[in-house]
């Protein structure tokens, strides 16, 4: 058990040591610790120990010169120059609020990126200066295109974010997996089992061992709906923003020949594009939800957002818990 500050003291330590500078691993830091507050530890400590072998392997550049090309007032194109992902989707989200608080509508497309956490949290850094967004990135081979029995797509989650009129925002952030992969990797280095039905071993069989399922293929959500989806998003974030795709994306725990390359898209408006009361109107909508009769045993009819906010606050001045075998990866990369 260790807390926030003294977590985040530990992991910018590590990365500066790495070469990463002092700006660029406070980036870093901040996104991993609200990974953890938010209770999405797949996408927080335990990460860390990869993203420095990669960088150890010179296949993340620790001192990026990355560009921002300008093609609109309204669009930009980034080139992250293998940075690690936390920096590079840090800068593309910015410039897209930028862009979009001059002229209503702020698109940037990234590219030669890398895993970059979880795309609400970007989604979350518009909400709050009063925009929509949605948030795409392409992912390593975890999810077989419908029809065909070999992983191709990743996890490609689809985001979106608007405000609400309380203070805590609509953020819908999810994989098109039926569970995600980091999950699954996190469950596999901590040997608990995973649940049935969300993956397949190499032969094609339903498993619930983690490490049987990482070889094997991931489940989409709806079928071939969610196959579609995945394919949509690599598209999106791959196709369109130069980034790589079609089962490119290298995986960044077990792929070290070279970059990812992955690629983000960032498309963020003013709310008031079409109407004047927007704040008012989404105040309705939420309401409107929330007052259906409920099924039994539910309290509350909660909208995306709304539970992981509360365990943001529940875990903000806890002590945040680092399993063992994660704890000792960070006792050697202090060291």
């Amino acid at each position: 058990m260790v807390n926030g500050k003294k977590l985040n003291q530990i992991i910018i330590k590590i990365l500066k040591k790495k070469g990463l500078s002092s700006k660029h691993s406070k980036i870093c830091s901040k996104a991993i610790i609200n990974a953890e507050l938010v209770g999405a530890h797949s996408h927080g400590l335990s990460r860390l120990k990869m993203y420095c072998d990669r960088i150890h392997k010179k296949i993340i550049n620790p001192k990026p010169k990355i560009k921002i090309k300008k093609i609109s007032q309204s669009i930009s194109q980034v080139d992250a120059n293998n940075s690690i992902g936390f920096v590079a989707a840090d800068i593309g989200i910015k410039q897209a609020i930028k862009n979009a608080k001059k002229t209503g509508i702020g698109l940037v497309g990234i590219k030669n990126s890398g895993h970059y956490g979880l795309s609400g949290y970007y989604a979350e850094q518009a909400v709050k200066k009063n925009l929509i967004a949605f948030c795409f990135t392409n992912a390593p081979p975890a999810i077989a295109p419908h029809g065909a029995r070999k992983s191709l797509f990743g996890t490609n989650p689809i985001c979106f974010g608007t405000p609400t009129s309380s203070k805590i925002p609509f953020i819908l952030d999810t994989s098109v997996s039926l569970i995600n992969r980091g999950k699954i990797r996190l469950a596999a280095k901590t040997g608990k089992k995973i649940p049935e039905g969300v993956a397949l071993d190499k032969f094609g069989r339903p498993t619930t061992d983690a490490k049987k399922a990482l070889k094997g293929i991931q489940l989409p959500i709806a079928g071939f709906r969610g196959s579609g989806l995945a394919w949509m998003v690599d598209i999106l974030s791959g196709v369109f923003t130069g980034g790589n795709h079609g089962g490119k994306v290298k995986d960044p725990f077990d792929d070290f020949s070279g970059p990812q390359n992955i690629g983000h898209l960032f498309f963020v408006m003013k709310p008031n594009l079409f109407v004047g009361n927007y704040s008012q109107r989404i105040k309705e909508n939420i309401k409107r939800i929330k007052r259906l009769p409920k099924i039994k045993n539910v309290k509350e009819i909660l909208y995306p957002g709304q539970n992981k906010q509360r365990r943001y606050k529940k875990n903000l001045y806890k002590k945040i818990n680092i399993p063992k075998n994660i704890a000792k990866d960070l006792k050697k990369l202090d060291a």
